[in-house]
């Protein structure tokens, strides 16, 4: 991420309700799939667990990527 982007992500946490709630669901499902990576065997439903929190994780960036579009666009 460069510098720019950054700033903006920065900006969005500090002044953006659903962006900083975006940010902070992601950040949770990241730590569970740090849980479940870490194990050395998955059960079935640890699993499927954690497909679905990867999905999830991806729909929660690609949201927070387009706030930052629509935040970028409005600025230009």
């Amino acid at each position: 991420m460069n510098a720019q982007s950054q700033d903006l992500k920065e900006e969005l946490l500090r002044t953006d309700e659903e962006f900083h709630q975006l940010f902070a669901q992601h950040h949770e499902l990241e730590d569970r799939l740090h849980e479940l990576t870490s194990k050395h065997y998955l059960s079935e439903l640890e699993q499927v667990e954690e497909i679905t929190l990867k999905k999830r994780k991806l729909q929660l960036k690609d949201r927070m990527e387009s706030i930052m579009r629509r935040r970028r666009q409005a600025a230009s």
